[in-house]
């Protein structure tokens, strides 16, 4: 079972592929399944499921995925540093690149400027070529998700 807050990784194994769904027929819910190829093929199948609550990224990008599992963060196969805040109305983060890296910035919930840019929930953007970013909430527990990866 997957609730707020967790954050989950699965390795399938070789040759297989995975997705979640809601099995309830009534109740809605909310989650983003998002799919990282690992660095390599035929890794062997693992799972890894924590918990990070609103508290731990509140006012900051938390990091909660990373190669090595540092800082208490789940361990993805792949060269990516996962993070994700909680901003609150008028609230504000910056993130500093490290040369010849990209990265992806989902909106989870609630609505940023982005450098000069307005996204609101389910919007993405693709960051290449940059130095630095600003994220500037501007409404009440948005959730900003931010992959800095390999180029």
């Amino acid at each position: 079972m997957i609730l707020p807050g967790d954050v989950q990784r699965m390795s399938a194994g070789r040759g297989i592929r995975h997705s979640e769904f809601n099995a309830s027929l009534t109740e809605p819910v909310h989650f983003l399944q998002i799919w990282i190829l690992p660095g390599q093929n035929s890794i062997d199948p693992g799972y890894e499921q924590k918990n990070f609550t609103d508290a731990e990224k509140l006012g900051k990008l938390r990091l909660v995925g990373s190669r090595d599992g540092r800082d208490g963060s789940i361990t993805i196969h792949q060269d990516v540093n996962f993070y994700a805040g909680i901003l609150q109305a008028g609230e504000d983060v910056s993130y500093d690149f490290v040369p010849g890296r990209v990265a992806w910035l989902q909106l989870a919930r609630g609505a940023v400027k982005f450098n000069e840019y307005e996204l609101k929930a389910g919007d993405g953007v693709a960051i290449d070529k940059e130095s630095s970013i600003a994220i500037k909430s501007l409404t009440a527990d948005t959730e900003v998700l931010l992959f800095d990866m390999a180029s």
